[in-house]
């Protein structure tokens, strides 16, 4: 089956699959439940459930990712939310869950106007850190050069550097962008960075030196990469 669509005017399209697309198919062999493991690991850490929690503030909290890590899977912690900008975002939280659709977008950009605090990363990361589970959180590749060091400092055993589309070599004529390759060679912190939507820049990313990479964007309620980027795979 050819993986390529005709899109007009000599141009042809990947086609991509979403999760509801793709389903585990039986071979001939069966295995007691008993007898699987649905562990796995990165670098030098290990989880009982393949489950990686979303860096939004939607998904994970402090407290998701404690839970999520004591159930044995992976919380990351958006480092750029609510929870490290405000004290206590939870009335915010609340707000932003009730507002109606024709004022929340206006509302939220307000909400998110509140800089980034270096000292709220350091706070929420030792929250984590101190219950006893695998600490991971997550930059953007624009402000992962202005935060790292605070993240790293906190303790961090996993750094997460994600974006709506993430390659290995951004071109930019207004700034300097993040060398990755560099970056997480100089890094001591094992490196999850994403997303990519292809073999060819998955590999590329996987050539940079990171632990893991996020592969796939798109569909879903809460995702914005579809509309942004005309992609869904």
């Amino acid at each position: 089956m050819s993986q390529e669509i005709e899109i007009g005017l000599g141009k042809k399209g990947r086609l991509g699959y979403a999760l509801d697309d793709v389903a585990i198919v039986p071979s001939r062999r069966t295995r007691d439940p008993e007898d699987v493991s649905t562990s796995w690991q990165i670098d030098a850490y290990e989880f009982d459930v393949p489950v990686i929690g979303a860096p939004m503030d939607s998904v994970t909290s402090p407290a998701t990712a404690i839970a999520m890590g004591k159930m044995g899977a992976l919380g990351v912690l958006d480092l750029e939310g609510l929870w490290t900008r405000y004290e206590d975002p939870t009335p915010l939280l609340d707000e932003i869950a009730g507002l109606p659709a024709d004022q929340a977008t206006e509302r939220i950009q307000q909400i998110y106007a509140e800089p980034v605090k270096p000292e709220l990363i350091t706070q929420r990361l030792h929250e984590i850190r101190a219950a006893g589970v695998t600490v991971a959180g997550a930059l953007s590749p624009q402000r992962t050069q202005q935060f790292y060091s605070t993240v790293v400092d906190a303790g961090v055993d996993l750094f997460v550097i994600r974006g709506t589309v993430v390659s290995a070599e951004h071109v930019s004529s207004g700034q300097e962008p993040l060398n990755l390759k560099k970056f997480i060679y100089d890094l001591d912190v094992p490196v999850i960075v994403g997303g990519a939507s292809n073999y060819t820049a998955a590999l590329h990313l996987m050539r940079t030196g990171a632990a893991g990479v996020l592969v796939g964007f798109g569909g879903g309620a809460v995702s914005a990469t579809r509309q942004t980027i005309g992609v869904q795979a």
